[in-house]
């Protein structure tokens, strides 16, 4: 994975940063925990402009935002409740639920996005709700930047600062990521074998009843 990556830095310099942090967010096992630490290391040697690296890296971070919120705008909260009725047990979420998230998001909707963008685990998919939740873009689009750009810095200046021994910042970022994946992983199972469905009269408003056993 390193000899990839760099030789994808190598050979396209700041472009290939801007692409390799797209398909991160994108395809999550390209992880950006090896990227940016990679490319600021390299900085160190002279070869890029560390500044340079941070804007390329969160321009790809930010795309890669963009594409899961037009999904989740795709998606929708009405399409998303129909889905939900029928196979809650197995989405682990019920309407009352979606209706309960739709309102967070227009109340606290930037905390989720802000903060979301720098947690392992959490910042790839935190711009889909955003999107179903119609989350006004401009507002998306700066805190998404602005989570971006503090993780990325972040990697980028350790990788800076750690010089050959740049690999450690994902030794350190991995397990946390690792621990937040198995937490969502615990949830997911326990909302799946603690389901029960809601009474018709217990649905939120334009909700289909649940049909499930």
């Amino acid at each position: 994975m390193f000899n990839w990556i760099t030789g994808v830095i190598a050979s396209f310099g700041y472009f290939g940063i801007a692409g390799l942090m797209l398909l991160e967010n994108v395809f999550p096992p390209i992880p950006s925990e090896l990227i940016m630490p990679l490319a600021g290391y390299m900085a160190a040697q002279g070869k890029f402009s560390l500044i340079g690296l941070i804007v390329a890296g969160t321009i790809g971070s930010v795309l890669g935002a963009l594409l899961w919120y037009w999904i989740g705008l795709k998606i929708g909260i009405k399409r998303l409740c129909h889905l939900s009725s029928r196979h809650g047990r197995w989405i682990g979420i019920t309407p009352r639920d979606i209706t309960r998230t739709k309102k967070w998001f227009d109340k606290h909707g930037w905390v989720g996005v802000f903060f979301g963008r720098m947690l392992p685990g959490v910042r790839t998919l935190i711009s889909v709700p955003a999107g179903m939740a119609r989350m006004p873009f401009v507002p998306f689009l700066a805190y998404t930047t602005l989570g971006s750009a503090l993780w990325t810095a972040l990697l980028t200046v350790a990788g800076y600062l750690l010089g050959k021994q740049y690999s450690e910042v994902a030794s350190w970022v991995n397990p946390v990521s690792t621990g937040v994946i198995v937490v969502l992983v615990l949830l997911y199972a326990y909302r799946v074998i603690t389901w029960k469905p809601l009474r018709d009269d217990d649905e939120p408003s334009g909700a289909t009843p649940a049909r499930e056993s």
